[in-house]
């Protein structure tokens, strides 16, 4: 169950003035999808699906981490964003 925090600074990112660069988008998917569903245990995408291996790849790469902590790491890193992009 992710907090009201972690459910506000999602509103908060996607309403960003600038766009966030690709590895920043793919670090901050990531970790959305660590904290609200677990590892990921879904196969990879096919190998001409590029932007689904990258996020794929982007939430398999924090797989063993807790829900708990990934929500901390995403709340950090949203904070990080909004300070340079808003």
């Amino acid at each position: 169950m992710v907090s009201t925090e972690f459910n506000e600074k999602a509103d908060a990112v996607k309403n960003l003035t600038q766009r966030p660069s690709d590895d920043e988008l793919l670090k901050l998917y990531g970790l959305f999808k660590q904290a609200t569903t677990g590892d990921n245990t879904t196969a990879q995408p096919g190998v001409f699906n590029l932007k689904g291996k990258y996020k794929w790849q982007a939430w398999k790469e924090l797989e063993g981490t807790s829900q708990e902590d990934a929500e901390k790491q995403y709340i950090a890193f949203a904070d990080e964003l909004l300070a340079k992009y808003q």
